[in-house]
């Protein structure tokens, strides 16, 4: 599957929205605290007697044609996937935006704030390349660091960023009071050194 992945101006959030961000929780991870290891944290997958189906842009304020009511994008990035002519994935960073309070008050660091693929395409490399580009693009702007937040109901999300040298460094149960059975977890990842 060729794919091409290319930077967007942001008047392209329109289009970049229409990339479904939708998926079917069928498990969640539980998370433990650790103190025998390098790793802070333990996930173990738990199977759901009752799966249901999540889509982050369903949620009020939430979707990318909602973040310029709440962030100055001027700094931000977003890149695009595409397969022959059809628009499959997207990955939008944020960067020096003062107000998003994510980025720590930090100039090192971007944060990954959403990336999407379209379900058919899944699992065939396009959210590895979205990574890979954004990881470039957050060392040339001279970050040290990359941060990601999912929930613990997003088990592939997770897995994937295991995968490609994440840490999860920060978990939150209570940073959803509206959703209280979900844990937020917070990955880092080096890009220095």
């Amino acid at each position: 599957m060729t794919f091409e992945v290319v930077e967007e101006p942001m008047t392209a959030l329109a289009d970049y929205a229409r990339v479904p961000i939708v998926f079917t929780v069928d498990r969640v991870l539980d998370v433990t605290e650790r103190n025998d290891g390098p790793e802070r944290f333990a996930l173990t997958a738990r199977r759901l007697d009752a799966p249901y189906v999540k889509d982050y842009d369903a949620i009020t304020g939430d979707g990318p044609l909602q973040w310029t009511r709440h962030y100055d994008l001027s700094n931000w990035a977003l890149f695009s996937a595409w397969l022959a002519g059809r628009l499959v994935g997207g990955a939008a960073v944020a960067f020096d935006t003062p107000e998003f309070t994510m980025l720590e008050g930090r100039r090192d660091l971007a944060v990954l704030w959403d990336i999407r693929v379209s379900p058919d395409v899944r699992r065939h490399g396009v959210g590895a390349a979205l990574f890979e580009r954004v990881e470039a693009w957050a060392r040339q702007h001279g970050c040290r660091q990359l941060k990601i937040e999912t929930q613990n109901t997003n088990v592939h999300a997770c897995r994937f960023y295991e995968r490609h040298g994440c840490q999860l460094r920060v978990i939150d149960r209570a940073a959803y009071p509206e959703l209280p059975e979900e844990i937020r977890l917070l990955w880092y990842k080096d890009l220095v050194g």
